[in-house]
């Protein structure tokens, strides 16, 4: 049983991992899909949780992808899920790296880079709509959301603060 999670995880992770243009948090929405939706071996409040602590860790954002790895597996499943995530992707960098100091100047090159630029855009906000959807179950969650989403938005103001403020929000209204 653990091989056959292992090795979904390492086929799964390289794959995404080659697609994860904008990081990590662009390739949610198919990790949330193929682990809750196509597997099922996580809710959707398992994976809200994993992302959540991934995201607020000390580290790069691609910590969620250990940590989905260590739920469904342990430590070998963290040591699979991590190698398979940066593997792929620290191969390719490289690669793009050798051949664009040797074709770095091409026209048709850049206009690929700017190409890129709104897939990551697009991805990243698929990402955060995954998210929102598998935590929003009532309106009090809801209305967090779309304010903070409108924080980030139209201010300059941490969103932290937002979370904080909503946090103590949720708090005193649950002991109400």
């Amino acid at each position: 049983m653990k091989t056959d999670i292992l090795l979904k995880l390492a086929i799964d992770f390289s794959l995404l991992s080659l697609v994860a243009i904008g990081g990590a948090n662009a390739i949610v929405p198919e990790m949330h899909r193929q682990l809750v939706d196509v597997s099922h071996w996580m809710t959707d409040a398992e994976f809200v949780n994993l992302f959540a602590v991934g995201q607020v860790a000390p580290g790069p954002n691609i910590m969620v992808l250990s940590l989905v790895g260590w739920r469904m597996a342990g430590l070998n499943g963290m040591i699979v899920a991590t190698v398979a995530a940066l593997g792929p992707t620290c191969l390719l960098s490289w690669m793009m790296g050798r051949f664009t100091e040797r074709h770095g100047r091409a026209p048709w090159l850049d206009s690929v880079k700017r190409g890129l630029a709104p897939v990551a855009i697009g991805l990243i906000l698929a990402s955060g709509l995954v998210m929102a959807r598998a935590a929003d179950h009532d309106a009090l969650n809801f209305a967090a959301t779309a304010a903070t989403f409108g924080i980030v938005v139209g201010t300059r103001v941490n969103p932290l603060f937002a979370l904080a403020f909503f946090g103590v929000a949720a708090g005193l209204f649950t002991l109400a």
